[in-house]
């Protein structure tokens, strides 16, 4: 029995003013707010400065690279998997789209955790987010905002943008409230770190999942590249969303270390942010930031769902993912992608209760799963800046964006290294039983399963998710 089509498509309309705020929706949620603490448990503030400029840097690169992309192959939508799936074939385009997808299911459940954590603080039913009452009233919240995303991405769209501008005022203020209460000898004591902390090579690696998740969604103007009005704009939102936004994430860490010992911020509970902010100020500014956050939250939340249920659809579309997937409504809404997605947070949120700490967990995990995506879209630009020909590019590249592609795949290289083995392994778990999703693409289309290449990534994915199955049944890696 055939799947019936989807209703036409509307007409592309989203704005430069529009992508930016998506952008920058998606890249201001939980990970900010959680900074402080995050930063602290691994380095001091040399390492911090450290961490900073080469994230700073390596993700300005990855945003140069989706802009760059978006002008070079504007025949390509949906950015991130779309990239990896011209570059590499569609078994790796299709580990990328899932890993892409996975990653903001995970991410989503961050979101619901430090919501909890931060109502916890007067409700201690909820505890650190992660008691069965908390998780209870995440899966209604998580429901309810499947109902609403159903509603129309138009409608959800223009929410995001008025969540988006009141999620960094909070966030600017704890800046500026930071810094008028800055004390200097207490920066100071905080400079080199703590001998726990190990080298400075050390406390720099440590930080890069942390530094991953907030960048997590300077992707977002490329993943909505088919509703763009102007396909130039895709580019332009990427790197004005990128830099609206570091400047304040980083000024969030550093601020922090003028306040608090280094060893104290370390043991905050989350909200950290908001924790730091009381030592300055009192109970006010916690609840003032706590109120912020849940408001940024959300909104993130929202943005994520989108751009995650996009995704699936189009990898649909482009038969890589099963044809059910690629059914949306008459308000453009991808149902059946949006419902997978929702289904997979939820797995994710009940899991959280057998984890020791399930934010910190959540927040690696979403990272580790972005960075093999991100590798992917680094790498074939440098395939198209070397040989643009070979690859259907539009004009000439430059010896600039040749630069540009080999920092940005150097760097998300390094992150995989960052991330080690734990969370590459808990990875595969996820990535390998995936594997029946394009099973069930390719029987759909009657065609062979894999290549001779595709069944030895295959059997790479499903070895790495044994040995992360037995890591854990052993003991020898913790959620």
């Amino acid at each position: 029995m055939s799947h019936p089509e989807a209703p036409p498509r509307p007409a592309a309309k989203l704005t430069l003013p529009t992508l930016t705020a998506m952008v920058v929706g998606s890249m201001v949620g939980a990970g900010v707010f959680s900074l402080p603490s995050r930063f602290a448990q691994e380095t001091g503030v040399a390492g911090a400065l450290i961490a900073w400029a080469v994230a700073g840097t390596g993700m300005l690169m990855l945003a140069f690279v989706f802009q760059a992309l978006a002008v070079r192959r504007p025949d390509l939508d949906a950015g991130v998997y779309a990239y990896a799936k011209a570059g590499f074939g569609e078994y790796l385009g299709f580990f990328s789209a899932f890993g892409y997808w996975a990653s903001a299911c995970v991410g989503n459940v961050t979101y619901w955790v430090l919501i909890m954590s931060t109502v916890g603080a007067v409700a201690p039913v909820l505890g650190d987010g992660d008691t069965v009452t908390a998780v209870v009233i995440s899966s209604v919240g998580l429901w309810g905002f499947f109902l609403l995303i159903r509603r129309g991405v138009k409608e959800a769209a223009a929410i995001n943008r008025i969540v988006t501008v009141a999620k960094i005022v909070p966030i600017l203020f704890f800046v500026v409230l930071a810094l008028f209460y800055f004390e200097p000898s207490v920066f100071a004591d905080n400079f080199s770190g703590t001998d726990e902390a190990g080298t400075l090579f050390d406390q720099v690696r440590g930080t890069m999942l942390a530094t991953v998740f907030v960048f997590l969604g300077v992707e977002g103007a490329s993943v909505y590249s088919r509703h763009a009005k102007r396909r130039e704009d895709v580019g332009r939102a990427t790197v004005l969303g990128f830099l609206s936004v570091f400047a304040v994430f980083a000024s969030v860490t550093i601020v922090s270390y003028g306040l608090l010992p280094m060893a104290e911020i370390a043991e905050l509970r989350q909200p950290s942010m908001a924790e730091v902010l009381e030592s300055a100020v009192g109970t006010w500014g916690k609840v003032f930031i706590s109120v912020g956050l849940i408001v940024s939250v959300l909104g993130a939340y929202l943005a994520w769902t989108l751009m995650a249920a996009e995704v699936l659809f189009v990898a649909a579309k482009d038969k890589d993912m099963p044809r059910f997937l690629g059914q949306s409504t008459a308000a453009d809404v991808p149902e059946n992608a949006l419902l997978l997605t929702t289904c997979l947070s939820q797995i994710v949120l009940v899991v959280t209760l057998f984890s020791d700490d399930a934010f910190t967990f959540a927040l690696d995990l979403t990272s580790a799963l972005s960075l093999i995506p991100f590798l992917l879209a680094a790498a074939f630009a440098l395939k198209v800046a070397a040989r643009p020909e070979r690859w259907g590019a539009v004009g000439r590249s430059t010896r600039r964006e040749l630069v540009i592609a080999v920092v940005a795949t150097l760097y998300t290289a390094f992150l995989l290294y960052a991330a080690g083995p734990k969370f590459v392994l808990v990875s595969f778990i996820l990535y390998a039983p995936a594997t029946f999703l394009f099973v069930k693409s390719r029987r759909e289309q009657g065609r062979r399963l894999f290549s001779p290449g595709e069944a030895v990534i295959c059997a790479v994915s499903v070895i790495g998710a044994a040995i992360g199955i037995a890591a854990l049944s052993a003991g020898w890696i913790e959620l």
